[in-house]
């Protein structure tokens, strides 16, 4: 549980970090790094889910 604790503060530090980075650049800039900020936390809750099951000797280990 700790994990995906520590991953979904990771999470939202790079969400912010990449909304203060976009400050800088256009709109379209701003929307295309937070769609991929937002991607990689996904993808980084995924895989600690999957990393999960695994530890456990889950069935299914699908998230």
């Amino acid at each position: 549980m700790n994990k995906l604790k520590n991953l979904g503060l990771i999470a939202l530090l790079l969400t912010s970090l990449g909304g203060l980075v976009a400050c800088d650049d256009g709109a379209e800039d701003m929307g295309e790094k937070l769609d991929k900020t937002v991607t990689d936390a996904g993808n980084a809750v995924e895989d600690a889910c999957e990393e999960l099951k695994e530890g456990v000797d889950a069935k299914d280990t699908d998230c």
